[in-house]
């Protein structure tokens, strides 16, 4: 019984072995594979290290390199598939969470918000108060500051929900009960 256990053990590593010989031979045709269809070299490199761990646990695996290598293409297709439809996922989710973000305040109501935001921004990390200063309080663009930084205007506007929840908080923190009921009328000292 454990003979035939360590020689079976032996097959599976004598396999993997076969397995990973002429997928290491092919690595950078794997990466600049998945990079020609992702357009991103970090995603690229990241989807054939997956890729491979989930080719090295397989239980069936083609028996000749050549096999191997368009077996091992099959999988990279799917990852990137794969990839592409979280990324659509995550650009709906975003597109969502811009259009439910509130508006701006009316003129009308901005002469009675809490001016304890005014205090509240010095004492948030720099990125933070720039983003919320120049969108909120000057009335810049999202896509302005995306363009003028060299970011996407998805991540920006998920950097902007995040500072506002944290200047938010920090509100709250200090206004207590003025906060509860949205900062207008402040009486906050």
């Amino acid at each position: 019984m454990e003979i035939v256990s360590k020689s079976v053990r032996i097959l599976d590593i004598t396999s993997r072995f076969m397995l990973t010989d002429p997928l290491l031979q092919n690595m950078d045709a794997f990466i600049g594979f998945v990079r020609s269809r992702t357009g991103d070299p970090e995603l690229a490199a990241d989807l054939v290290q997956e890729c491979l761990l989930k080719a090295l646990r397989a239980d069936k695996v083609p028996e000749d390199a050549e096999g191997v290598v368009t077996w091992f293409y099959r999988i990279l297709r799917n990852a990137i598939i794969d990839a592409h439809r979280r990324s659509n996922t995550r650009e709906v989710a975003l597109e969502k969470l811009f259009h439910e973000l509130p508006e701006s305040p009316e003129k009308e109501d901005e002469k009675n918000i809490c001016q304890c935001v005014m205090k509240l921004l010095p004492e948030m990390s720099p990125g933070d108060a720039e983003l919320l200063r120049r969108i909120d309080l000057e009335g810049e663009s999202a896509t302005a500051m995306a363009t003028a930084t060299n970011e996407r205007v998805n991540t920006l506007n998920v950097r902007l929900s995040r500072a506002r929840r944290r200047l938010r908080e920090q509100v709250e923190r200090v206004c207590r009960s003025c906060a509860t009921h949205g900062c207008l009328d402040c009486d906050c000292a």
